[in-house]
């Protein structure tokens, strides 16, 4: 062990944060760059960022949705048309003032966001509701000037997707909002293999501009939550700011209605927080770059046929791989495999294929497995399906372990300081929303239900949701 590469992560137990950012970069997945709040993605970081693009790309246009590419600057009277949106991005805008050696005659605002783009570009093309429903979609970055910024959770420049639709009427506009907001859950959940909490944002929290808001939250190994993705409800909000009408069937001028709906890089982060270890990270089969690491021990002509037979076999079934074949030790390559997370290792030597045997090592356990030589692509096979499912069941168990049912406020005194999320009934006013972060230092996540039998913890009046509130990144 003494070659052993990975030495410096940190006890996830004994500094959460500490832990994250040794993985990060032990990972290889960023590198710190000299542009303050902004990281590198390396090769294997952006491997990663690329299957997540290439799954949910897909799940867009089996829907319907087209990709379109908006530009990088909004000029600041375009960006100022609807108040609330102006006013949500404020603290975060980054502005442009200069081009070349000239002073601009207009500040041009680096996109946080893109609606007033997409609203300014759907005034000129919406004319009839022939044109509409309007499905776009953008892969893209934006800037957003974060105080504080950690790798994939809050960085100044992001990779990300936002989509902006237009619909003839409320009722489409609202089934669009819950269909992509149904997306994320299951792209989350089985591709992620991250068990999330879905519901309603309060007015308090939704996003800039939006008539409603419904959020994806995840809970991270030490109990704190993660926005994961959000989809909103616009109405015609936006659509009467910009002016944008349509003739609808009645030969009438009306305005249409309006959603938008994104993730980021943030589900790197989250992927890392939920299921990687001491070792290095723990990613889910179907999200992994690299399926399968090939370990040869040894040297010998035998071997190489066995490597050979297995790098058709894994190919035949698109399985991805790589062959550690570098001149470095055993115990060097199996950690070189720990920290990327490769969900399954074979380990073969010319011992082993003397008896006819290869040792598989699950990476999200470590479990050893000997199988038959004859029979190691069945249960490669095998394995990432079990693998797959059982990182979502252990992350399930361990977030539903850290759920709290709260009735009372002396109930929350005495336990906000566990790891997790506390479901509190709430009179729905903002008043108590606030007295519970002022207080408790909790944000309220998600409405789960309403409720009506029950009191607030806060006020006592009636109740009309039940709601989570948790600390969150």
């Amino acid at each position: 062990m003494a070659e052993k590469k990975v030495k410096n992560i940190t006890s996830r137990d004994q500094d959460f944060g500490a832990w994250y950012t040794d993985v990060v970069k032990e990972a290889d997945l960023i590198d710190y760059s000299s542009v303050k709040g902004s990281m590198i993605i390396r090769p294997y970081g952006y491997a990663i960022w690329e299957n997540m693009v290439n799954v949910l790309d897909n799940m867009f246009k089996e829907t319907g949705h087209v990709n379109v590419q908006m530009p990088l600057f909004i000029p600041e009277s375009l960006f100022n048309i609807e108040k609330d949106h102006v006013e949500g991005f404020a603290p975060e805008v980054a502005v442009v003032t200069e081009g070349g050696n000239e002073k601009l005659e207009e500040k041009m605002i680096i996109r946080p966001t893109s609606e007033v783009l997409f609203c300014d570009h759907y005034k000129k093309i919406i004319n009839s509701y022939r044109d509409l429903p309007l499905l776009y979609n953008q892969w893209c970055t934006i800037v957003r000037w974060e105080k504080e910024t950690r790798p994939f959770l809050r960085s100044r420049e992001i990779l990300w997707q936002e989509g902006h639709t237009m619909h003839a009427t409320e009722e489409e506009a609202r089934e669009e909002t819950l269909r992509m907001f149904k997306i994320y859950e299951t792209f989350q959940k089985e591709y992620l293999a991250i068990p999330v909490i879905t519901g309603k944002k309060t007015e308090k929290e939704k996003f800039a501009g939006a008539e409603e808001t419904y959020t994806i939250e995840a809970m991270m190994y030490n109990g704190i939550a993660l926005q994961n993705g959000t989809s909103h409800y616009f109405g015609q909000k936006f659509s009467k700011a910009f002016g944008i009408e349509f003739l609808d069937k009645e030969n009438k001028l009306v305005n249409p209605y309006q959603t938008s709906w994104g993730v980021s890089t943030r589900m790197i982060g989250g992927l890392i927080m939920t299921h990687s270890d001491d070792f290095g990270l723990v990613l889910p089969p179907k999200i992994a770059p690299t399926k399968v690491a090939v370990i040869p021990i040894g040297n010998d002509e035998r071997l190489d046929l066995f490597i050979e037979t297995i790098k058709e076999d894994l190919k035949d079934l698109n399985i991805t791989y790589t062959i550690m074949d570098l001149d470095k030790s055993p115990g060097y390559k199996f950690a070189e495999a720990e920290v990327k997370g490769y969900p399954i290792r074979v380990e073969v030597g010319n011992r082993d294929l003397q008896a006819g045997v290869v040792t598989l090592v699950r990476r999200d356990t470590l479990e050893k497995i000997t199988v038959n030589m004859n029979e190691v692509i069945p249960h490669i096979q095998e394995l990432l399906d079990l693998i797959q499912d059982d990182m979502y069941n252990r992350a399930l168990q361990r977030r539903d372990a850290m759920i709290y049912q709260v009735d009372t406020i002396e109930e929350l005194r005495s336990s906000y300081d566990d790891p997790g999320f506390f479901l509190v009934n709430w009179c729905g006013s903002e008043k108590c929303e606030n007295s519970i972060r002022e207080e408790f230092g909790l944000k309220s996540r998600c409405i789960k239900d309403d409720v009506t039998d029950k009191k607030c913890i806060v006020c006592n009046s009636d109740s009309k949701h039940s709601i989570y509130f948790g600390k969150q990144y």
